[in-house]
C-alpha cells in the first residue's frame, strides 16, 4: 500500500499546479463552473443519495448517535441546498484582482494593495457531506484549490459530490485538480497533510473540539480556526428589560448545537428584577439553569442549580445555561476577559457610552450591542457564506468569507521614477 506521505504530496503536486491556474482564472469562468456543479448536483441527485445511503447503513452498523446521523443524512432537499449554495456563491462579488487604497506618493509613485488568493487550501471536516461543495465552492470562487478531507463516516457521499465538482470543472475548463477529495479514511493521511507545507498554505479544519485540538498541534501549516464558543451576553444596569429577555432566551435556544449561542449570561446586580423572568423562560424551553449563589437567591422557587468554577469554562452545545450576577461592568469584562473563549459577546444597554466601552474593551472576535450572539454568521455578515469562524488574530478573525480566502500583495504604478 502507497504510503500516506506520498499519496499526499501527489495530492498536493496537483493541487499546486491546479492553483497556480485558478489564480489568474476569470470570474465568469469560475462562475460557470460553480454553477455547472450545481446543475450537475441536481442531475446526479440519485447517485449522491445512493451514496449516502452506504454511508447511513455503516452509521446504523456502527451505532452512531442520532444527533451525528442527522448531520450525516442527505436528501433532495439537502442536495438541492447544496445546489443552490454553490449558486449563492457564484453570484456573489469576486475579492480577486481587487485593487484599494491607491495613493500618490511625494516619488510620484502609487501605491496600494490587489486581493491575491492564498493558494492551497486543506479542509478538514467531519460528518455534514455539504461541507465538500460549501467548502470547494468558496475555494474557487476565491481562486484558490482545495484539498478536502472528510470524516469516514461520509467517505461515499463526499466521493459522489466531489465527482460532480470534477466533472463541472472540466467542462469549464478549470483544472479538475482545483477539488481534490483524500479519498481514503486512513488516519494518517490528516497527519500527512498536517505536514505537507511546501504544497499547502493554510489548513481550516471543521469539527468537534478533539479534531481542531489535533490540527492545532500537529499542523507545519498555518491553521485558520476556533476552538471553542464560549460566548457571553451581559445585561448591563440600563438594559431594556423586554429586550433583555428577548436577546438572551434567542441567543440560547434558537439552536443549541452552535458556536455563536450563548453559554453565560451575566446580569448587573441592578437588573436583577429581570432574571426571574429570564429563567422561567428557559426552563420552559427544557434549559438546565446553572447560577451563582446570587442568581439562586433571586430565582427562589426556580430549578436553578449551583454552578461551579468548571461551568464559566464550558461550552455545552446543549440547553444548559450558566448565569452570573456581577456587581458592575468592570466584573461583566473580566469574567468575559476570565472565561470567553474569543467568539462572541453581547451587551444589552440603553447607554451609549456602555456600549460604547464594551466594544472597545471586549477582545473577542465578534462584539455586539443590543443583539442576539446568534447573529454571529456569515451570511448574516453579508458574506454570503462562510467557511468558518476564526478566533485566531492573524490573518482573519470572525466568519471566513470570500474575502478571507485571499490575502494582499502591495502594488505599484510608476512612470519611470527612480530612487534617488
Amino acid at each position: 500500500m502507497t504510503d500516506a506521505v506520498t499519496i499526499m504530496t501527489a495530492l498536493g503536486k496537483h493541487a499546486k499546479a491546479a492553483a497556480k491556474r485558478m489564480r489568474v482564472a476569470d470570474t465568469c469562468a469560475k462562475n460557470d463552473a460553480l454553477v455547472m456543479a450545481a446543475a450537475v448536483l441536481r442531475r446526479d441527485m440519485p447517485e449522491i443519495l445512493a451514496a449516502n445511503a452506504m454511508d447511513m447503513q455503516a452509521a446504523d452498523e456502527n451505532n452512531l448517535d442520532a444527533a451525528l446521523k442527522d448531520r450525516l443524512l442527505l436528501n433532495g432537499e439537502r442536495v438541492d441546498a447544496m445546489a443552490e449554495g454553490l449558486e449563492q456563491v457564484a453570484a456573489l462579488p469576486d475579492p480577486v484582482g481587487a485593487i484599494d487604497n491607491m495613493r500618490f506618493r511625494p516619488s510620484g509613485i502609487q501605491v496600494g494593495h490587489m486581493r491575491v488568493p492564498l493558494g492551497v487550501i486543506g479542509i478538514i471536516y467531519e460528518s455534514r457531506p455539504n461541507v465538500t461543495a460549501d467548502a470547494a465552492a468558496l475555494c474557487l470562487k476565491s481562486g484558490n484549490a482545495a484539498i478536502l478531507r472528510g470524516g469516514s463516516e461520509a467517505i461515499h457521499s463526499n466521493r459522489a459530490i466531489a465527482a460532480c465538482l470534477r466533472r463541472a470543472l472540466v467542462d469549464s475548463g478549470l483544472p479538475q485538480n482545483a477539488v481534490q477529495l483524500v479519498d481514503s479514511t486512513d488516519r494518517a493521511l490528516v497527519g500527512a497533510l498536517l505536514k505537507s507545507e511546501d504544497y499547502v498554505d493554510v489548513i481550516i479544519p471543521r469539527g468537534g473540539k478533539s479534531l481542531i485540538q489535533r490540527v492545532s498541534a500537529e499542523s507545519r501549516v498555518p491553521v485558520i480556526k476556533h476552538l471553542d464558543g464560549i460566548c457571553h451576553v451581559y445585561i448591563d444596569k440600563d438594559a431594556d428589560a423586554e429586550m433583555a429577555l428577548n436577546i438572551a432566551v434567542n441567543a440560547k435556544t434558537h439552536r443549541y448545537g452552535v458556536c455563536n449561542a450563548m453559554e453565560t449570561l451575566l446580569i448587573h446586580q441592578n437588573s436583577a428584577s429581570v432574571l426571574p423572568a429570564i429563567v422561567q423562560a428557559m426552563l420552559a424551553k427544557g434549559v438546565e439553569v446553572r447560577g451563582c449563589e446570587k442568581t439562586q437567591a433571586l430565582t427562589q422557587g426556580l430549578d436553578v442549580r449551583l454552578a461551579t468554577e468548571e461551568d464559566w469554562a464550558t461550552e455545552y452545545l446543549s440547553p444548559i445555561l450558566s448565569v452570573r450576577v456581577v456587581d458592575d461592568f468592570d466584573q461583566a469584562v473580566d469574567h468575559i476577559a476570565s472565561f470567553s473563549s474569543g467568539h462572541t459577546e453581547s451587551i444589552v444597554t440603553e447607554n451609549y457610552a456602555a456600549g460604547q466601552r464594551f466594544l472597545r474593551e471586549v477582545d473577542s472576535s465578534s462584539v455586539m450591542v443590543n443583539a442576539s450572539t446568534r447573529f454571529a454568521d456569515g451570511f448574516e455578515y453579508g458574506l454570503g457564506a462562510e467557511i468558518g469562524i476564526s478566533t485566531d488574530r492573524l490573518h482573519v478573525r470572525g466568519p471566513v468569507g470570500l474575502e478571507g480566502l485571499t490575502t494582499q500583495k502591495w502594488i505599484v504604478l510608476g512612470s519611470g521614477q527612480i530612487r534617488k
